[in-house]
């Protein structure tokens, strides 16, 4: 007797995404250690201002969170073209799933991973603190936070890393739909930098900065990226359809 079982993609979908949260934990271990390495590359600080007189010598120095979070920026990237490699992939085939439940679950996963990520990046700073408390060698004065600036501080990081892991997902699917992209991609990144220094590109470099970076509305800042990741994580979907089956 046979019998016909029909599985929604949305089950096939929740499946592989619970399945890959307990199968990447590596991506976690890797969390935790970029962050610790970027906390203890911020106790330099982030910036410095000092004054002296034949009396006196004060140095000021400023510590933050933000070098914690331009490793996780990486972190993120890094983490995205990993998911898409032939490894990871096969992992998929452990399911009934085809290519649109494998990107599903592959952008449920990264968006998991972004929440984290920008999470823990913005609560290193409590931990710096209290390093600062414990072993700081000189006077350490804390400016404190409102909880309205914080909330829109954690929305804005996590949005970011999801941005960084939405184009580490897309240069990750040009790899893999053919290896030339692993070095024309990094040609064409680094030959645009160098080539618009000192031209007018400098002015559209300075475009795209401020566009991304330097938006004062948040509400216009989450549309922004919530667009552009879309659109990259739509491009990755199309582009993957044109893999080789198994």
């Amino acid at each position: 007797m046979m019998s016909l079982s029909r599985i929604s993609l949305q089950e096939v979908v929740k499946r592989q995404y619970t399945y890959k949260l307990r199968a990447y934990i590596q991506v976690f271990m890797s969390l935790v250690f970029i962050q610790v390495l970027g906390i203890l590359f911020s106790f330099n600080g982030v910036g410095m201002m000092g004054t002296s007189s034949n009396t006196f010598d004060i140095s000021v120095h400023f510590y933050s969170a933000d070098i914690v979070v331009i490793f996780t920026l990486l972190w993120a990237f890094i983490s995205a073209i990993l998911i898409t490699t032939q490894a990871y992939r096969n992992d998929d085939f452990a399911f009934i799933t085809n290519r649109l439940s494998s990107n599903l679950s592959n952008m449920l996963f990264l968006l998991t991973i972004s929440l984290v990520g920008g999470l823990t990046a913005l609560l290193s700073s409590h931990i710096m603190r209290i390093l600062m408390f414990v072993l700081g060698q000189s006077e350490y004065l804390y400016t404190p936070t409102e909880v309205s600036e914080w909330i829109i501080g954690l929305i804005a990081t996590v949005l970011y890393v999801l941005l960084f892991a939405a184009i580490g997902y897309f240069v990750g699917t040009l790899v893999q739909l053919h290896k030339i992209f692993a070095v024309l991609l990094p040609v064409i990144f680094f030959g645009i930098l160098i080539l618009g220094a000192g031209t007018m590109n400098e002015a559209i470099f300075r475009n795209v900065f401020e566009f991304i970076f330097e938006e004062s509305s948040l509400a216009l800042f989450m549309v922004k990226i919530g667009v552009l990741a879309a659109l990259l994580f739509s491009g990755s979907a199309l582009l993957s359809n044109r893999m080789e089956v198994r």
